[in-house]
């Protein structure tokens, strides 16, 4: 029997935060929805399908990022983080955003980048300018290269988009000089949180949006900022997105936690807010450090949404899941997909068996406790789209790794709204990145009128795990099930079973409350679950 923080009766008043239990709705700006016609997504679509997002059943949203930007990285490179960038709306529409929002009893949590800025920022470009050991160069990591006159890079770190983490600048004098770390792309220079200028200024970051209205943030590589004294060279040198490597002298260093508990006094100052860390950590002490009571009041834990389909995985990543948390006394996190992990449907075998298996795994997720984050469009039942045309991707790993990984962008893709035809709704100009013709089916629209779409099947879900006591309860307890499968009770009483197996099963008794697939004579069909009462 595994502990978990406690989960509110629904309908009875509890002392525990808002986001012990939240479902949080992510959205990808650039693809959600277009207001002005220009092809990319913008906080005024946001607040245009505010309806559509109340009538899901959100409790908040993720606002990926928003903030001004040349957008080298989908935004993740900041040029200002106090002002929102034109492409989205400006200042305005993110003000409007959030009171129309709050007017729906929804939260709104967005994006923030503190491990690096852009080479646009005013401080990189005051660092350019200035001397080696200047104050200027100090706010972030220059450094002398190594080798004959400085000409190689000052360790073998690899950037994570391919290359190196270096970058050598011109000096003012038009000799060649320093170089810089970025961790990610060039156009991401980090910055040094050894000094004391990056923490005052973060925090006044965070306290402009926090006055503002926001809810919270996701706090974006929150196991980064930190680096090892020395910066010293890595045993293994690879080069992989999103690799869980606890010995990778990039991330993850002591350093880090005295970061986190300086912005967890800011955030004390807010109690209706949270923040939510990207922490890509395998080991479950390690990892439970960043929700300590004086750090992170939640953090990203990537084990489901890396899982294969299978009930053995399934189990295994639920338990370290909750065991990461257990000692820290934090809730748990789930996730199934988000803007840089390729879609579940597509993870799962594509086609109708990946759509019958995100449709499974939707069901397990939801009935496990703590909060759930829900990435835009996998309400949809939307697939990667992996063929689209060379011309158009814009991710920086498809230029880093000379044309070898096509990079995030397939799980970018726009949502289709409405409408037959492509853009479906989107935009009334061309997409950023083309919707393909036979997502018709696939559309809000034509979901919201279908009782057994996969929209109509989150809508029953959420519903029902927002109102229904069974889901609560501090416990979760196994049961026996036939091979292939898992079955687990929470102690309001839901029964969660998940067939991952080739055959039905016999479902054990209860009342039926939902299925991701018709049950016949109490068998559940293979690549289904259900929920029982």
């Amino acid at each position: 029997m595994t502990q978990t923080p406690a989960s509110p009766v629904p309908g009875e008043a509890s002392t525990a935060p808002w986001w012990t239990t939240a479902l949080f709705y992510q959205v990808y700006p650039r693809s959600f929805a277009d207001s002005d016609g220009d092809g990319v997504g913008d906080l005024g679509g946001v607040r245009e399908k505010l309806g559509y997002l109340e009538l899901l059943g959100v409790d908040a949203l993720w606002i990926c990022p928003v903030m001004r930007s040349p957008q080298a990285d989908g935004g993740y490179d900041v040029s200002d983080p106090r002002d929102i960038d034109p492409l989205f709306g400006g200042l305005a529409a993110m003000d409007e955003l959030i009171a129309e929002a709050h007017d729906r009893e929804i939260k709104v949590t967005m994006d923030l980048v503190p491990n690096h800025t852009s080479v646009e920022h005013a401080w990189f470009a005051a660092a350019l300018n200035a001397a080696p050991g200047s104050p200027e160069r100090a706010r972030y990591i220059f450094r002398d290269g190594r080798g004959v006159n400085g000409s190689e890079p000052p360790n073998n770190w690899p950037s994570i988009f391919g290359g190196p983490a270096w970058t050598r600048i011109t000096e003012p004098d038009g000799t060649p000089g320093q170089w810089y770390l970025h961790i990610f792309a060039p156009e991401q220079p980090d910055l040094n949180w050894d000094n004391p200028e990056v923490a005052d200024d973060f925090e006044k970051t965070l306290r402009f949006w926090l006055d503002r209205g926001v809810d919270g943030f996701r706090l974006d590589v929150a196991h980064g900022m930190a680096k090892p004294e020395g910066l010293p060279d890595m045993a293994r040198v690879e080069t992989k997105m999103l690799v869980h490597d606890d010995d990778d002298p990039r991330f993850n260093n002591p350093g880090v936690h005295a970061i986190h508990r300086r912005i967890r006094t800011v955030l004390d100052d807010y109690p209706h807010a949270v923040s939510i860390g990207e922490v890509w950590v395998d080991d479950n002490v390690r990892f439970g450090e960043y929700v300590r009571p004086d750090e992170l009041h939640l953090a990203f834990n990537f084990r489901l949404a890396e899982t294969a389909f299978t009930a053995e995985g399934v189990r295994a990543a639920v338990t370290h899941s909750l065991d990461a948390v257990a000692a820290a006394g934090a809730p748990p996190t789930w996730t199934l997909s988000n803007h840089d992990i390729e879609r579940e449907v597509t993870r799962y075998g594509g086609g109708k068996l990946g759509v019958a298996r995100a449709r499974a795994m939707m069901l397990v997720e939801f009935a496990l406790p703590g909060a759930v984050f829900v990435y835009n469009g996998a309400e949809l039942g939307l697939p990667n789209v992996d063929d689209l045309p060379e011309e158009v991707l814009q991710d920086p790993v498809w230029e880093r790794t000379g044309h070898q990984e096509r990079g995030r962008d397939g799980c970018r893709v726009p949502l289709p709204w409405e409408g037959s035809t492509t853009p479906f709704g989107f935009t009334t100009g061309t997409p950023w990145l083309p919707i393909p013709p036979d997502w018709a089916d696939r559309t809000v629209e034509a979901q919201l009128e279908t009782l057994h779409s996969t929209l109509s099947l989150y809508r029953l879900a959420i519903d029902l795990r927002a109102t229904r006591p069974e889901f609560a309860g501090q416990r979760l307890e196994w049961y026996g099930s036939p091979e292939g499968c898992l079955a687990f009770r929470r102690p309001g009483g839901l029964i969660c079973v998940l067939n991952a197996a080739d055959e039905p099963i016999q479902l054990p008794p209860g009342e039926v409350l939902l299925a991701s697939a018709p049950v016949v004579d109490d068998r559940l069909p293979a690549n289904a679950a259900a929920w029982l009462v």
